[in-house]
Order: structure tokens, then C-alpha cells, then sequence
């Protein structure tokens, strides 16, 4: 209750509505509402808007890196806004994929209990999309993003796309110029066809969703690439030992 009633809540909802509404107007079968004057009044009134109007089983949910929610303070509120997210853009729980290479055996119980579709091997990140998806990866690894660029590297692909998670400009910065054009291949092309839209500081747990940013591809941007840039292979990460994910395995 404490995080639906609070002002970063309301303020990270409308800016996540904003790429999701961009994702979901590019559909011809899915048209959005008109009412762009509406949205803007409220959020100059600081109220927020309504829901997504009911799409049941169009618009799908992954989400990658969530942590050991059973012991660990900020995964819990991390998932709680995810579930709160699922509730607002009307996604079932069961087309919300989830996996953690460090969930235990009750937390994959709990998540199954909860309906969400619980995943039993680590795709890397590498999971090529059909339909409308958001992606909620809060504090992944920076391979992982790259990866999932990489399964969906085409422009009908990345426009169905909005990723939740580390803020790719924040990445440019951090990461010497060479190392992130080479093994961040992906994040490094994708970056002047972005939009990206920062959460809000949390007033009392500021290393929760720190550094996180809503990211989308507007296809009137994934135009503009030239056509080279769409040549791709598979990531090849050279540093396994500073690679910030856990490469595949089965978990049992």
C-alpha cells in the first residue's frame, strides 16, 4: 500500500505508460485512445492516468534479475512494483515470464503460486519477441542487455520493445569507449535510436531503483539507421570473469 500510494509510484507509472502507449500505437490491430491532451493535463496536475484499456493476452511481461526476494529487502519492493506494474497494464500473471539463477527452490514455489510463468533454463537474456513486451531487468548485468538487443535485432523487433532497466546512456558513460563498442555491441548501435526516460529518485530507498531507466526504439528513429548497422552476430564477451551474469545452466 505504501508504494501505490506514493509519489514515486504515480510519477514512475507515467512515464513507463508513455513508452508503452508509443510501443502499443505502432499496432495497427491495437490502436490507442486518443487523449493525448487528457494525459497531459494530468500529469500537470500530478494525478495519474488511467490504465491501459484491456488488451488481455497481447502485451507480455519478462522479467530477468529479480534476486532472492526471500531475504533481500530491495527485491521484495522491486517485485512488488512489478506486480503493481502487471495489475495496471492489465498483463496476467502467467504471460509475465520470470527467471534468477540465484532464486532458491521456494522462491520458484512462491513465483508459481503467485501464476507467473517461472522459466527453467537461463536464456542469457537471448529471448526473441513476436508481441508487445515490457522487460523488467533492474540492475542486470550489462551482457544481458546486450543480448536481448541481440535476439531482437531488427526493427519490427525492438519496436514491440521497452526495457526497464540500467540506463544505457549511464552505461556509454561508464564503460571505456572501446570495451563498449566491442563486447556492448548492441547497446553502443542501439543508442541514438533510444528513448530513454529516467525513474524517479526513490525519497527513502534510493539504491532501488537507482540508475534505472524506461527505454523504447521509436520506429520513426530505427529509420534513420543505416542499413550496416543491422549486420549482427552473436555477442562474444572476451572478460568471462567481469561478465556480470551466470552463463547458462539448467536449473533443477
Amino acid at each position: 500500500a505504501d508504494l501505490q500510494d506514493s509519489e514515486f509510484w504515480n510519477s514512475s507509472l507515467k512515464i513507463l505508460l508513455r513508452s508503452v502507449r508509443e510501443v502499443l500505437a505502432h499496432r495497427k490491430e491495437m490502436p490507442v485512445p486518443t487523449g493525448a491532451d487528457a494525459l497531459l493535463a494530468l500529469e500537470e496536475l500530478q494525478l495519474c492516468p488511467p490504465a491501459l484499456p484491456p488488451r488481455r493476452g497481447r502485451l507480455r511481461c519478462v522479467c530477468y534479475g529479480l534476486g532472492n526476494f526471500s531475504s533481500c529487502f530491495k527485491a521484495r519492493f522491486q517485485l512488488a512494483f512489478l506486480l503493481l506494474l502487471l495489475k495496471e497494464l492489465q498483463i496476467p500473471e502467467e504471460l509475465c515470464c520470470v527467471f534468477d539463477p540465484a532464486f532458491s527452490t521456494l522462491e520458484r514455489e512462491v513465483l508459481t503460486g503467485l501464476r507467473f510463468s517461472v522459466l527453467s533454463r537461463n536464456e542469457e537474456g537471448k529471448r526473441p519477441i513476436e508481441e508487445p513486451t515490457v522487460f523488467y531487468m533492474v540492475h542486470c548485468g550489462k551482457a544481458l542487455y546486450n543480448n536481448l538487443l541481440w535476439s531482437n535485432w531488427s526493427a519490427e523487433a525492438l519496436s514491440q520493445m521497452v526495457v526497464v532497466g540500467n540506463s544505457f546512456k549511464g552505461i556509454e558513460e561508464r564503460v571505456p569507449t572501446r570495451i563498449f563498442q566491442t563486447d556492448y555491441a548492441y547497446i553502443a548501435k542501439i543508442l541514438a535510436a533510444s528513448e530513454e526516460e529516467a525513474l524517479p529518485p526513490h525519497a527513502r530507498y534510493l539504491d532501488v531503483f537507482n540508475d534505472t531507466a524506461v527505454h523504447h526504439f521509436p520506429r520513426h528513429k530505427l529509420r534513420e539507421v543505416p542499413p550496416e548497422t543491422w549486420d549482427f552476430q552473436e555477442p562474444a564477451y572476451r572478460s568471462e570473469d567481469q561478465l556480470e551474469i551466470i552463463r547458462n545452466c539448467d536449473v533443477t
